[in-house]
């Protein structure tokens, strides 16, 4: 296949995967409404996706890179976009109305810490890092962390990402609901995207770490071990919930980092890893309404059509992962070419 068509072939998946996995991967919506949300959210969760994984490409930091960059859109998106994090009305048309969390306000700055976990934790798992792990394991090495845009190509998907927001933005029913954050909100907002930005241009990030000899888990193991680790905190909420999200983050952050630098970590650990956030929102999709009202046909045939469609997508990451580690000319690739990025 001409090489091209392939860039484009793999944009355009991340174009349609990562607003699905952003809104409906959870039960957001029900199946009818798939191809709404595919395509009026598509430039925004999609160009967004495209973006920071240009920008982590074509700076050599790998994963490090996407993850803050992956946080800071969740901040933009949630702060000063639709700026849901801030308006203590935005679910009230919903069926997720009298659901939002007042025990963790933050009364200065009028936010909860629950629900700025929740929003910008999802937006990293679900928007931005569960997608471009799915497109980038149908690829071989070394094309999985090649960049896929051109410069014009850069400068389309940043024009498609701002009329994207600027759709969400001005939308006074489905967007940002006619609510004006205050200044200090707004100054937070863009300081706390600041230093995510500035943390994820550290030169660091560009320094391949030495492959050290060491134990790492079955990439099954390492999957299921993550996504224990995220079910259990279903079990808090409230200030719990944010003290058990921060341990299980940090918990989560320091076991993968000091796997993936030791000689076993493969593409297979990228997919099981990532895959237990999709596959935890999947589960939640059975408890979670859709945000506006279904029959009850309606809303157990969308909810497993999620769980149909992750397990899909997952199983067939990892499959394709597999082969391409087990393949020894592959094998002998990624020996040489982008480890450092896994």
């Amino acid at each position: 296949m001409d090489k091209r068509w392939r860039r484009w072939m793999s944009v355009v998946a991340l174009l349609v995967l990562a607003p699905w996995t952003a809104e409906c991967s959870w039960g957001g919506f029900t199946v009818a409404d798939y191809p709404v949300v595919i395509l009026f959210l598509g430039p925004l969760y999609g160009g967004a996706a495209v973006l920071i994984r240009e920008v982590a490409r074509r700076s050599g930091g790998g994963w490090p890179v996407i993850v803050l960059l992956a946080a800071a859109f969740g901040v933009v998106q949630a702060a000063l976009v639709d700026q849901s994090l801030f308006n203590p009305d935005f679910l009230d048309d919903t069926e997720f109305a009298g659901m939002t969390s007042s025990a963790t306000l933050i009364p200065r700055f009028g936010f909860s810490a629950e629900e700025a976990f929740n929003y910008v934790g999802n937006h990293v798992l679900l928007s931005i890092c569960a997608p471009i792990m799915l497109v980038e394991s149908a690829q071989r090495e070394p094309w999985r962390h090649r960049p896929w845009l051109g410069r014009w190509g850069l400068l389309g998907f940043g024009v498609l990402y701002l009329l994207g927001s600027l759709m969400i933005f001005s939308d006074s029913e489905d967007g940002r609901k006619g609510f004006v954050l205050a200044p200090e909100q707004a100054w937070l907002a863009v300081s706390v995207v600041f230093v995510l930005v500035a943390a994820a241009m550290l030169a660091r990030w560009r320094r391949a770490p030495q492959r050290r000899e060491g134990c790492v888990p079955h990439p099954l193991l390492c999957g299921l071990l993550l996504l224990a680790l995220q079910l259990s905190l279903w079990f808090f909420s409230g200030w719990p919930l944010v003290g058990a999200t921060t341990v299980a983050a940090a918990t989560a952050v320091a076991v993968v980092v000091t796997w993936s630098r030791r000689a076993g970590w493969d593409q297979r650990h990228v997919v099981t890893g990532w895959s237990a956030g999709l596959l935890a929102a999947a589960a939640g999709a059975f408890f979670a309404p859709a945000y506006r009202p279904a029959s009850p046909l309606m809303a157990l045939v969308s909810d497993l059509t999620v769980v149909g469609v992750v397990l899909a997508l997952v199983i067939g990451a990892y499959l394709l992962a597999a082969r391409r580690v087990e393949d020894p000319q592959v094998g002998k690739t990624e020996s040489t070419i982008g480890r450092s990025q896994e």
